[in-house]
């Protein structure tokens, strides 16, 4: 689908200023409970990839957070194997 991405709806808005417009911001780390969601997967499912590494994540002050791209990263991982 053209112009679709995985962190479509991912996006905050921030507190505009008085007389500024919005400004939507990507979101560029996503929460376990966030990324299951965007893939369609389990949070038990997405922390069985992410140890097994097949799913980049980061721990930020102790929470862990999955780059978006790393979704997208695995799913093409995925798309690849399928393809061989």
């Amino acid at each position: 689908m053209p112009g679709h991405s995985l962190t479509s709806g991912s996006c905050r808005s921030a507190k505009p200023a008085k007389g500024i417009s919005s400004v939507m911001v990507p979101k560029l780390l996503l929460t376990v409970p966030e990324a299951a969601k965007a893939m369609s997967l389990s949070r038990s499912k997405l922390y069985e990839l992410i140890a097994a590494r097949k799913v980049r994540s980061v721990k930020v002050d102790g929470a862990r957070r999955i780059p978006t791209d790393a979704l997208t990263e695995y799913i093409n991982a995925l798309l690849n194997e399928e393809a061989a």
